[in-house]
């Protein structure tokens, strides 16, 4: 008798397979913005460089563990999303009010960090929401199949377990 191989059916259903494909966007996005706007205004943030490119790299380590379908890391980054959006939220007028006579100028317009740091607000929004909805496709589920009567069995039906054919 063979050993008994493991199936997740919920990866399998194409809800789960856009899910983690969305979240991975929402994570790089981040990051790449989050760069951007530390990059950018690198002149005017004063100590603040070195938790941005923590939470960049913290977001490309969950987009690399989400691709592998690991979804323990989904509830971090919902609370992660959540902190960084009320940053941004309180940093984004700060860029503005920088747009005038009399302040340094950072590599990067003051307005248009301030648009970046608006645009992140949205996005980090949309990446709790989408954390909270993959997280509940029970990404985790496992059935042991045996892959001796596997050959002899129908794709299991959506949520079900695999049936014999002629049951």
């Amino acid at each position: 008798m063979a050993e008994p191989v493991i199936h997740h059916p919920n990866r399998d259903k194409p809800e789960s397979k856009a899910m983690k494909a969305i979240v991975v966007l929402l994570l790089i996005v981040s990051a790449a913005l989050v760069l951007i706007i530390t990059i950018g205004g690198w002149s005017a943030l004063q100590g603040s460089q070195p938790f941005a490119f923590a939470y960049a790299f913290v977001n490309l380590l969950f987009a690399y563990y989400v691709a592998r379908w690991n979804r323990g890391v989904l509830p971090v980054a919902a609370a992660l999303a959540v902190l960084y959006g009320v940053l941004a939220l309180v940093a984004a007028p700060s860029w503005f009010a920088r747009d005038k006579a009399g302040f340094a100028d950072p590599l990067l317009d003051p307005g248009f960090l301030g648009v970046l740091t608006f645009v992140l607000i949205p996005i980090q929004l949309m990446l709790l929401v989408f954390c909270a909805r993959a997280f509940s496709q029970q990404w985790n589920i496992e059935i042991e199949v045996d892959p001796d009567e596997d050959r002899h069995r129908e794709p299991p039906a959506r949520g079900g377990s695999p049936e014999p054919l002629g049951a």
